[in-house]
């Protein structure tokens, strides 16, 4: 691949997921990893960090890293995802006396994994990434707590009962995204319909704004955005409808509709992280950091001002529930859109079944294709 759009910027990382459980290698955690030399740390970009998303919000968590740490933080943008160009930037990195090194999409898994072979005394971190090692931690958010508290507000923020959601592609980090904004919804009221629609594409704001109309021709009258432009949300704005972002906060495109933006704190990940690999006393996780919202990884932005204080205190009992663990937003008994069942009652989704997750839950209105297996 020779050129990736803003949306690739991390997005096609979400085709694989689904292997994280699996594709990691054993870690002794009697032996934490030490650098050899003073902290130096190079953060890698598929693109722009201006990308209105993904990168954007990772590179919040990067000046967050060199503000709080102290330590010498080096930005490298626009490299591919491709082996050959990635190893090149990593190599040239640790030339230069680089020993921690963040690379920020799925698509850099596989490099990332030989690098940190190469390179047994560089620390790496890999945002969405497969692969985990005695040097390498990959890490990701579990967003779909955060999209089942944003669907309480748009429960009370619908008057047509009508919601709308666009996602990417069916899978399964999408999926878990769309299911949960239904859920969440239909916690409040069970009538409430979510027509989800997949753009197949992971950058096109045109279309983006397109499909937002069409939704909302079918009557909704709140829309919610999985991807990283924001032209959904101005399609929104101009029909007075209200609106949902995602990834950073996206209300200055809907400064009127807003209701919040489902995002990621990343600095509450990679400041404890790389101080802990600093200090010497880092141990990278055998499968992986997927943070919950109890750690404020995943998080939602500021509300709009249209949400009452009584939508917000829903929100707030039902997060505190999930941090309680008192509150999974796929606890059964779990229906799919078929009917058929999901999930049993007194059981819950396990991390496996949510990587893999290919069905839409009772309550959408949209087509699950055949790919969401694959």
């Amino acid at each position: 691949m020779n050129v990736i759009s803003p949306l690739a910027t991390g997005r096609r990382r979400f085709l694989a997921l689904a292997l994280l459980a699996g594709s990691c290698l054993a870690i002794d955690p009697a032996f934490a990893f030490k650098l050899d030399a003073p902290p130096k740390v190079a953060f890698i970009y598929a693109a722009s960090v201006n990308d209105g998303g993904w990168n954007e919000a990772i590179d919040k968590g990067r000046k967050a890293v060199e503000d709080q740490l102290g330590v010498p933080v080096a930005v490298t943008e626009n490299i591919p995802e491709d082996a050959t160009k990635l190893r090149a930037a990593i190599d040239l990195y640790v030339k230069r006396g680089f020993n921690v090194i963040v690379g920020t999409t799925y698509g850099y898994s596989a490099p990332i994994a030989e690098a940190a072979k190469a390179y047994p005394n560089v620390a790496f971190l890999n945002a969405s990434g497969t692969t985990n090692g005695a040097n390498l931690e990959s890490f990701y958010a579990r967003t779909y707590q955060g999209w089942y508290l944003a669907g309480i507000a748009a429960a009370d923020a619908t008057k047509t009962k009508t919601i709308g959601m666009l996602g990417g592609f069916p899978v399964g980090v999408i999926n878990w995204d769309i299911n949960a904004f239904a859920q969440g919804a239909r916690s409040v009221d069970p009538s409430i319909n979510t027509i989800a629609v997949f753009t197949n594409s992971w950058w096109d704001p045109v279309k983006e704004g397109q499909v937002s109309e069409a939704i909302l021709d079918q009557k909704a009258d709140v829309i919610a955005t999985d991807l990283s432009a924001a032209s959904a949300l101005d399609a929104a704005e101009k029909r007075g409808a209200k609106s949902f972002g995602y990834q950073i906060d996206m209300s200055a495109a809907a400064p009127k509709g807003i209701q919040t933006s489902v995002v990621f704190r990343w600095d509450r990940y990679l400041v404890p992280t790389i101080k802990h690999i600093i200090d010497g006393d880092w141990t990278p996780q055998e499968y992986g950091a997927f943070a919950g919202i109890e750690t404020g990884v995943v998080d939602l932005a500021p509300y709009g001002p249209s949400v009452s204080d009584a939508t917000k205190a829903k929100i707030e009992a039902a997060k505190q529930a999930m941090i309680a663990g008192k509150l999974d937003p796929f606890q059964g008994p779990l229906k799919k859109q078929d009917g058929s069942e999901a999930v049993k009652a007194g059981d819950k989704v396990s991390d496996e079944a949510l990587w893999n997750m290919d069905y839409f839950v009772e309550g959408i209105t949209g087509t699950m294709p055949a790919a969401a297996a694959q």
